[in-house]
């Protein structure tokens, strides 16, 4: 008899696939609706990152269960809970720009004859350790 896969573990996989389609559809989608995309995926509450992370501190806290009876080395908890505060520090970075990725979507799109081309800018990366 073969061993059924779980529910969770099933919907651990659907959500994987889907996050693939959205990956997908984010790639053509026009500027507005990227936007509207990025804006509901970076919500630090409601949003897939700030759920993501709900997710590891979930799993940090297991980890350290489990580690503390001696199931798992104490240096998975560590990984997973580093990985959850650096999702958490992340998102806080990304909250600060997300009031810009909602005016440009709800921006009206400007008649194609009057709108001007858009002027590219210096990309600058921060970092924070």
């Amino acid at each position: 008899m073969t061993d059924p896969i779980s529910y969770p573990v099933r919907l651990a996989d659907d959500i994987a696939r889907q996050l693939t389609q959205l990956a997908e559809h984010l790639s053509q989608a026009p500027s507005r609706q990227a936007a509207q995309i990025l804006g509901r995926v970076l919500d630090c509450d409601e949003g897939v990152l700030g759920r993501f992370t709900t997710l590891m501190v979930t799993g940090a806290h297991f980890a350290k269960d489990t580690s503390e009876h001696g199931l798992l080395p104490p240096e998975v908890w560590l990984a997973i809970g580093r990985a959850a505060n650096e999702l958490h520090d992340i998102g806080m970075d990304l909250d600060e720009h997300t009031e810009v990725l909602d005016a440009l979507a709800s921006t009206v799109a400007p008649a194609p004859t009057t709108a001007p081309k858009p002027v590219p800018t210096a990309m600058v990366v921060r970092r924070r350790r």
